[in-house]
């Protein structure tokens, strides 16, 4: 037994056959697999490894600039960075996600519990926005953390160098950029970029590693220039805003235009807001007041009625009218003057702001006449300038009108205007009887206009509303040393649901200068001034005043209330 365990085992001569065809075979199979990868499926797996790392990523387009009509930049873009992450990844990241959550919450500004609820009830999807609009230097350390899933993306972010100055004007974008008020609104297609794309790949984190192709450029939107001039926007803003708080006033709205092409200088309403910080933010805030608020106008519209009378040639500026004994019996309403103003003529009822003057004088002329000039003027009607809401406020017809109602809205009861209509209708008196559309763009040249009064009749009244801002006028305050100034105040009762009220008032002032060659119209409206005063000549015309004062002198018009400009004015006259 010892002997044939001591005897070497025999080896099957093919064993070695067999191992080395297994090997061999084995080699075969693994070129043959090699090739069929490397060459028969190499499409089939290329793109599926395009699939896994090769994306079409968004390239932002930044939004055109707005400009004031100097090239003041009132909106730009500034590029910023959206944080987003693919959850899926970012779940699967387990211990390193646990680790770093709380300092990327940190760097986002958000509380670590809703960012990571905010990332498990979206487990399912492949994108989620983070944040939006990161400053790109705290974007590259949200990367710098290496989380995986975390990515950036490139957009813009709209900032307003005026900020509340323009707001209510220029109004503002959405997170996407897309125009939400104002300006950015009305012309959204025009500042709106088109997107571009491009094809890169990604790592397994998310993160771009090469880009492989563009596929299209972006286009960046087109610039826009308005007729705003920033300086007297400034200048506006802040006599409103001192006035505002002076009076304890609920609202107000300032705003210029130039007369001889109807675009709009200046426009500012209170409360204002900041477009660059609108957390918070109440509707209430960012309604433009001059476009979208509308009033009784009151005595403001007393020189269209006197116009409406030139024009009939049934009165003359020395027309005497009789308002003896300081009130008027129309049916069984009375209109009332503040004194007995007796015996006097049309121009010194602008001058005291007549009511039984003005009703007397609607009284007798043609309804179609009173309506006419009124409609003619831009009341009742949209002013042109195609700002978003925009309302056209109320002129009923004038075949409904009873003797009352004729009565009252020559002194301005009874129709509703906005600010910027009744400072179109000032500029139809400026623009010796034109019409113009009212223009937020800077304009080449001014538009034609349209007649609606005659050159003779415009000028006849603003003569006479000259008389106003003496000292024997109402509207005294809303002088401007070294220029004569048309204008005319107003003082509102408010109506409500009992009524007139005698303790809620709207305290207006509509003028023009220089009275010699108007080339600016201003008109301020101070809605409910409760610090005692609330007469139109003493809360809204000091405004006029001041901001005038300095709009004139920035741009360059010269005085024509000085003695040598009196003679040079009589001269020509004679002449």
């Amino acid at each position: 037994m010892s002997r044939q365990s001591d005897r070497p085992a025999l080896i099957h001569p093919a064993r070695p056959l067999i191992i080395l065809a297994s090997l061999g075979l084995a080699v075969v199979v693994l070129v043959w697999r090699a090739v069929d990868l490397q060459v028969l499926d190499k499409a089939f797996l290329q793109s599926q490894g395009d699939a896994r790392h090769l994306r079409v990523v968004r390239i932002a387009a930044h939004r055109g600039m707005i400009t004031d009509r100097h090239g003041q930049p009132l909106a730009i873009s500034t590029p910023v960075d959206s944080v987003w992450a693919n959850p899926q990844v970012l779940v699967a990241a387990g211990e390193q996600w646990r680790l770093l959550g709380p300092e990327l919450a940190r760097l986002l500004e958000l509380d670590v519990d809703y960012l990571w609820q905010r990332i498990m009830s979206r487990s399912g999807r492949e994108f989620v926005y983070l944040k939006r609009h990161v400053h790109p230097e705290r974007a590259q350390r949200i990367m710098a953390l290496g989380i995986p899933g975390i990515s950036l993306q490139r957009e813009y972010r709209r900032y307003y160098p005026a900020g509340e100055v323009a707001a209510h004007v220029v109004g503002f974008t959405n997170v996407d950029d897309q125009g939400q008020e104002g300006i950015e609104l009305a012309y959204d297609d025009w500042l709106r970029g088109l997107p571009g794309s491009k094809r890169v790949l990604k790592d397994r984190l998310g993160h771009i590693v090469e880009d492989v192709e563009s596929i299209s450029d972006p286009q960046p939107g087109k610039d826009l220039r308005l007729s705003l001039d920033l300086r007297l926007q400034y200048l506006a803003y802040r006599e409103l805003k001192t006035a505002v708080r002076l009076h304890r006033a609920r609202a107000a709205s300032a705003l210029i235009l130039d007369a001889r092409s109807g675009e709009v200088l200046a426009m500012v309403n209170q409360p204002a807001y900041n477009p660059n910080r609108r957390e918070g933010l109440r509707s209430e805030r960012y309604r433009n007041r001059a476009v979208t608020d509308v009033f009784e106008p009151g005595s403001t519209v007393k020189p269209f009625t006197v116009a409406a009378a030139l024009e009939a040639g049934r009165f003359r500026p020395d027309t005497r009218i009789d308002t003896a004994p300081g009130y008027f019996r129309v049916g069984r309403n009375t209109i009332r003057d503040v004194v007995n103003y007796g015996r006097i003529d049309v121009t010194t009822v602008i001058q005291k702001s007549s009511n039984v003057g003005a009703s007397k004088i609607a009284l007798a002329l043609p309804a179609e006449r009173l309506w006419g000039i009124f409609s003619g003027v831009g009341f009742g009607s949209l002013t042109g300038s195609g700002f978003p809401g925009e309302v056209s406020g109320l002129l009923t017809d004038y075949w409904r009108w009873h003797d009352i109602e004729r009565a009252t809205l020559a002194f301005g009861y009874g129709l509703s205007v906005t600010a910027l209509q009744l400072a179109q209708a000032y500029a139809v008196l400026a623009a010796d009887g034109h019409l113009r559309p009212v223009s937020f763009l800077a304009l080449q040249e001014p538009p034609p206009g349209r007649q609606v009064m005659a050159a003779a009749t415009a000028r006849q009244v603003v003569a006479m509303m000259e008389s106003v801002v003496t000292r024997q006028g109402t509207g005294h305050l809303a002088r401007v040393r070294g220029y004569r100034v048309a204008g005319k105040t107003g003082t509102v009762q408010k109506s409500g649901r009992d009524g007139y009220s005698d303790e809620r008032y709207v305290s207006l002032f509509a003028g023009v200068a220089p009275a010699s060659d108007p080339g600016l119209v201003m008109v301020v409206v101070i809605d409910e001034p409760r610090g005692g005063e609330y007469y139109g000549g003493r809360v809204a015309a000091p405004v006029f005043a001041n901001v005038m004062t300095g709009a004139l002198r920035l741009l360059g018009i010269a005085p024509d209330d000085v003695p040598a400009a009196r003679h040079r004015v009589a001269v020509a006259e004679v002449m």
